[in-house]
């Protein structure tokens, strides 16, 4: 069993940057990843890291946000610079234990069985 606990979010204007983190316990030798749905939108995965740190981006934050992890701490980060109002949305950790698939599949919420509870970004223009 895996516990995820996301870092409060926040509210910022456009260009500024936020970091959220996500602590997880228990099993901590996941993947991990960052997920946001914004209303009325589907769950969008917005970055993933693997255990030996390769990443994944959506297209729409490459170049502006960064995942990186913290193995000994059990904490993955989401930095999140050059901040969009489109980038507004409750943002959610998740984790599963590493397979192949994770190359495929790493950026839909389907690979992943521990999810947070969520937490909100406000960007406002």
């Amino acid at each position: 069993q895996v516990a995820l606990v996301e870092s409060e979010g926040g509210s910022v204007q456009a260009g500024g940057s936020l970091r959220l983190s996500c602590s997880a316990s228990g099993d901590s030798r996941m993947c991990m990843g960052w997920f946001r749905q914004a209303p009325g939108k589907e769950r969008e995965g917005v970055a993933t890291i693997s255990l030996v740190e390769n990443t994944q981006y959506a297209d729409s934050v490459k170049g502006r946000f960064t995942i990186s992890r913290d193995n000994d701490k059990h904490i993955v980060y989401l930095q999140m610079d050059s901040l969009k109002p489109d980038d507004t949305a409750m943002y959610y950790c998740a984790a599963q234990a590493y397979s192949d698939n994770w190359f495929v599949r790493g950026l839909r919420s389907e690979y992943y069985a521990y999810w947070g509870q969520g937490t909100q970004v406000t960007v406002s223009s």
